[in-house]
């Protein structure tokens, strides 16, 4: 197997990961489901997994079609696959702007560290969004070697 075949394989694990985990993580009680969140503020998370589920059922496809510009295709699905965890750390950095948090007490909570006599709350999209940025690294360093 080449480096290029492991990183479509790669690639097409982690749109499928993102499709899928969006799904599993957005349609429940803690979110989509959840009783004590605004009937409009579901209607949003549901219209955002769905919108992600479908962009990654498009990378596999384009990335498994057949035919000239493979690495053009590559490189779109790349791209594809980038363009939620760029929505991510855009909605992060403007919270302000529009009064929006991390977290919500009724729903998934922050994991908490104790270090040294301090508390420590960390945010488990934010570790996933970091991991998603590491992963799609390593997935361009592992095609163009």
């Amino acid at each position: 197997m080449t480096h290029q075949q492991m990183a479509c394989d790669l690639l097409a694990f982690f749109c499928a990961s993102q499709g899928v985990a969006t799904l599993a993580l957005d349609l429940n009680r803690t979110h989509a489901a959840n009783p004590l969140w605004l009937h409009h503020a579901r209607f949003h998370v549901l219209w955002q997994a769905s919108t992600t589920a479908a962009l990654a059922g498009m990378e596999l496809a384009l990335l498994f079609a057949f035919g000239p510009v493979t690495a053009g295709r590559f490189y779109l699905v790349l791209s594809l696959a980038g363009l939620p965890v760029f929505g991510f750390f855009a909605a992060l950095f403007s919270r302000q702007l529009y009064g929006g948090t991390l977290s919500d007490p009724n729903g998934i909570r922050p994991m908490m560290i104790r270090q040294g006599g301090k508390v420590y709350r960390v945010d488990l999209n934010l570790v996933a969004e970091i991991a998603a940025i590491f992963i799609i690294a390593v997935i361009l360093i592992l095609y163009r070697h």
